[in-house]
């Protein structure tokens, strides 16, 4: 429980340091979580970070990272999308399927595209969010930890019925709807406090919304520690697991947010 503490507070202090940072400090930041998240998922699959396709698997990953402010200004020097690199990316493991004789698999590939992408795209909208103003960060980290919190101490308090005990065991449906409870008078403090929506009836309904997906990030998240047998995604955090578990929820309300034009 100390160790747990202790990694809370230094880790906690020095991601609100780089969050006040912003700009380059931050980008940077967000794209070491993002290596060590897609080395996360491919030690899951025994992929190796230092092999060919691990190789392959954080450029790609490297390239959805990159913010809109970068993919503009390449754009003007060359003709490559994010899109090409993810295609060209795809073919090249592809080939080595072919060259391996199948030791790395059809499977393999697919993995490692889909990985990339849960990765990159989750972590490409924590820069994009961040550009966009520090206050739709704090609104969108408000909303993960007051779900989480919410979901854990009303489930523990009255859950009975089990939410999806194949999946994740503890968690409840009670504990579910408390999370999203407690997420809106979150947000509805933080709106009176403020003003971040021009409509309470938008505020609500995005709360609501984003809460959902935030639990559902961290069940699918349960769900692939599951099949591949871990408890953890990794150890970078003592008491904490690893950044994807620190992170499954906020992968899914920021691109969330971003479709809803929140942001």
């Amino acid at each position: 429980m100390k160790q747990r503490i202790i990694t809370g507070v230094v880790a906690g202090a020095l991601f609100i340091l780089f969050l006040l940072l912003g700009k380059q400090p931050f980008t940077l930041l967000v794209y070491a979580l993002g290596a060590v998240a897609i080395y996360e998922l491919l030690k899951m699959k025994q992929i190796r970070i230092f092999s060919i396709p691990g190789i392959l698997g954080v450029l790609i990953t490297f390239s959805l990272l990159l913010p809109e402010s970068v993919t503009e200004d390449l754009l003007e020097y060359t003709i490559y999308s994010k899109l090409d690199f993810l295609i060209i990316g795809a073919i090249l493991l592809l080939i080595y399927s072919v060259l391996v004789k199948n030791h790395f698999t059809f499977d393999d590939v697919g993995f490692i595209l889909l990985s990339t992408l849960y990765v990159g795209a989750g972590f490409h909208y924590l820069i994009e969010t961040r550009n966009g103003g520090l206050e739709f960060l704090i609104f969108a980290l408000l909303i993960v930890w007051s779900t989480d919190s919410g979901a854990y101490f009303i489930g523990r308090k009255f859950g009975k019925k089990k939410l999806w005990p194949e999946i994740s065991p503890n968690k409840t449906v009670e504990g579910f709807v408390g999370g999203v409870l407690t997420a809106v008078v979150f947000a509805c403090i933080m709106q009176i406090i403020y003003p971040i929506s021009s409509s309470w009836i938008s505020l609500i309904a995005i709360s609501v919304i984003a809460s959902i997906f935030g639990q559902m990030g961290d069940l699918v998240e349960s769900a692939i520690k599951r099949h591949y047998g871990v408890k953890d995604s990794g150890r970078l955090l003592p008491g904490h697991g690893g950044i994807l578990d620190r992170f499954d929820s906020l992968l899914f309300v920021l691109p969330l947010l971003h479709f809803l034009h929140f942001i």
